[in-house]
């Protein structure tokens, strides 16, 4: 059984930082693209940060030069780096990840059951 499991969240200070982890565990042949969604109360949920095997990177327009997403492909861990937080950050925040399985050939994409972050003074 496939999970993606995401930690870090939590309450923290305009201003402040906070490191969120997200680690894919299961029968799993290889990991492609990593992401962070989130979604705020009343709102769509959107992209974050998005990052491919090769370590490209696509930002959501709020969040860039604030955000970093990395990953580290042995430990199947995609990371979200979060600096200069607002309360507008505020919000469930989702991994999502293209896996292929083993014994599979075509990627599927899974969700984390997501972390809350709270921006407040």
């Amino acid at each position: 059984q496939v999970q993606l499991v995401e930690s870090g969240g939590g309450l923290v200070q305009p201003g402040g930082s906070l490191r969120l982890s997200c680690v894919v565990s299961g029968n799993i042949f290889r990991t492609n693209a990593m992401g962070w969604y989130r979604q705020a109360p009343g709102k769509q949920r959107e992209l974050v940060a998005r990052i491919s095997r090769d370590d490209g990177t696509n930002y959501g327009d709020s969040v860039k030069g604030r955000f970093t997403i990395s990953r580290d492909n042995a430990k199947k861990t995609v990371y979200l780096q979060m600096t200069s937080l607002k309360p507008e950050d505020t919000a469930d925040y989702y991994c999502n990840a293209d896996l292929i399985l083993a014994g599979g050939y075509y990627p599927r994409n899974y969700w984390g059951q997501g972390t809350q972050v709270t921006v407040s003074s």
